[in-house]
């Protein structure tokens, strides 16, 4: 089996910075395209970030210039680092990861448990 592990969330005031932290562990062969996703009260669960496994990178317009995504393969981790935070930043950030557990099956999209940031105004 696979696991994700979040860890890194908290209580920010605005224009403040997190890092949050996400391992993958387990039955790991391959680990492709790592993502975060957040999910605010009442709104659906929205793309935030993703990196391919040779580290190209895209970001949703309203965290451009603000949030960064990086990755440490040789321990199947992914880093978000946020920075400039604002109260509409609010959510349960989910990390998201394409990971193959043999050479010879595809791979499947695992989800870490999520993790509270709350931006205070």
């Amino acid at each position: 089996q696979v696991q994700l592990v979040e860890s890194g969330g908290g209580l920010v005031q605005a224009g403040g910075s997190l890092r949050l932290s996400c391992a993958a562990s387990g039955r790991i062969f391959s680990v492709n395209a790592m993502r975060w996703y957040r999910q605010a009260p009442g709104k659906q669960r929205e793309l935030v970030a993703t990196i391919s496994s040779g580290g190209s990178t895209d970001y949703a317009d309203s965290v451009k210039g603000r949030f960064t995504i990086f990755r440490d393969n040789a321990k199947n981790t992914v880093f978000l680092q946020m920075n400039s935070l604002k109260p509409e930043d609010t959510a349960v950030y989910y990390c998201n990861a394409d990971i193959g557990s043999t050479p010879i099956t595809i791979s499947y999209a695992y989800w870490g448990q999520g993790t509270q940031v709350t931006v205070s105004s």
